[in-house]
């Protein structure tokens, strides 16, 4: 949809206002969790293979309770545009609810659970007894860590994404000081790494919790039946999610099939590959607050431009970044200490992720865009399509005796069957659903 010169500046305005300070949040995480890692590593062996045992398995729970900040996002956006600020932070609340509930669900279900964990990932000896205590202790923030994704989510549906960076840099400063007492000071080992992360994730809940009921005077009582709306609707994005983790976990696999050097490889082009993911994703944020506020306001033309506004936005950033991998390419091997034989496979890995930038660009905006107009449902069903296309291209990798170059280029296959679904569906108007 062609646009005017002035709703074009108005739309990249609003896009930077909200995309910038979400990459912000996004990229403090993995900056000062590395801060952790440095800490840890060192403790005498295996401390730092117990803390990334039990991250793995953290991480893939916490992965699949992001529908908690997305879904409210989208809620509260929505809400807002129509007018209800009142209902936008009741919704809001649901999906605080929700979070505490599901996080005490967690604790409950994983906790006797932590052993058998911790050995099906292959954890045995003392590596396996330092794992399952971190993972242990780590349970019991769980609770705060969802919270945090629920009150980032209502403050985003609010349009504010300033606090949630200013919060994020907060906690997880404090988890490094933390750290830095518990493990060096005191001598704590892992055990100290994970109270510091449970308190710091402690303390951010309890921030927004503050900023909600008390600046926001929300409602503190519990409403079952928007809980029940708020946990249907983050089913679909749960499945959407786990159809992600499944790709990314075959991929693994499969170069774990290969050999050393090649998993090797493969992990530090993950690694560059996620970093990028947040540059794009913080755009897929901005959409999911723009886009719900503006059908929530029953503005069909204006989310029409915006999303085209954005997918430009996302196809620049995909070339930039593309270009920037190109650039870097050389030195990055030796940023990673990687030998001749990985330094090879991760050259030849660099020039599919640099090409795969413009296509994630357009697939993370109109995911965040879908996402904020509710459009779960079709997501998931996506998500299983999607998954379904890829299997085929990763069988053939593993049939043929294919390398990782094949395997990326598998997972080129998935992103372009992302990209068609999600094309298709924003192309049309079955998603363009208004009022609150």
């Amino acid at each position: 949809m062609p646009l005017t010169l002035g709703s074009g500046r108005r739309h990249d305005r609003q896009i930077l206002r909200l995309a910038l300070p979400a990459f912000g949040a996004l990229v403090a995480e993995p900056l000062f969790l590395l801060t952790d890692t440095v800490i840890v590593s060192r403790l005498p062996a295996p401390a730092l293979g117990a803390v990334g045992v039990a991250s793995t398995v953290l991480s893939l729970l916490v992965g699949l309770c992001v529908f908690l900040a997305y879904g409210t996002t989208a809620a509260v956006a929505r809400q807002i545009g129509a007018g209800n600020t009142r209902q936008a932070i009741r919704q809001g609340v649901d999906g605080l609810w929700l979070a505490a509930g599901v996080g005490l669900a967690i604790i409950v279900v994983v906790w006797p659970l932590a052993p058998w964990l911790v050995h099906l990932i292959g954890a045995e000896g003392e590596l396996f007894r330092q794992a399952v205590t971190y993972l242990r202790i780590s349970l019991l923030g769980v609770p705060a860590m969802l919270l945090v994704l629920a009150g980032t989510g209502v403050l985003r549906g609010m349009q504010d994404t300033r606090t949630p960076l200013l919060v994020s840099v907060g906690s997880f400063t404090l988890n490094a000081v933390l750290n830095v007492v518990f493990v060096l000071g005191l001598g704590w080992g892992v055990a100290g790494s994970a109270w510091g992360t449970v308190l710091a994730q402690s303390l951010a809940a309890a921030v927004y919790l503050a900023l909600i009921f008390g600046r926001q005077r929300a409602p503190l009582r519990p409403d079952l039946a928007g809980i029940r709306a708020a946990g249907s609707a983050g089913i679909a994005l749960v499945i959407r999610t786990a159809c992600l983790q499944a790709v990314l976990l075959i991929a693994a696999g499969v170069a774990t099939r290969m050999g050393e050097d090649q998993i090797a490889a493969h992990t530090i082009a993950t690694r560059i590959w996620t970093l990028l993911a947040l540059a794009l994703d913080a755009i897929a944020i901005a959409g999911q607050a723009i886009t719900g506020r503006a059908l929530g306001a029953g503005d069909v033309a204006g989310t029409r431009e915006a999303t085209w506004r954005m997918v430009v936005w996302g196809i620049g950033s995909g070339v930039v970044l593309g270009l920037l991998v190109v650039v870097a390419r050389p030195f990055v091997p030796a940023v990673f200490d990687a030998n001749p034989f990985v330094t090879g496979e991760l050259l030849d890995l660099l020039w599919v992720v640099a090409v795969l930038q413009p296509i994630a660009g357009v697939v993370f905006v109109l995911d965040g865009v879908l996402i904020g107009a509710g459009d779960q449902r079709y997501l998931a069903w996506a998500g299983v399509w999607t998954t379904l296309a890829y299997l085929p291209a990763s069988l053939l990798v593993i049939v043929s005796g294919g390398g990782l170059v094949m395997l990326w280029m598998a997972l080129g296959v998935w992103m372009v069957a992302r990209m068609i679904t999600l094309g298709l569906r924003a192309y049309g108007t079955r998603w363009l659903v208004i009022g609150a």
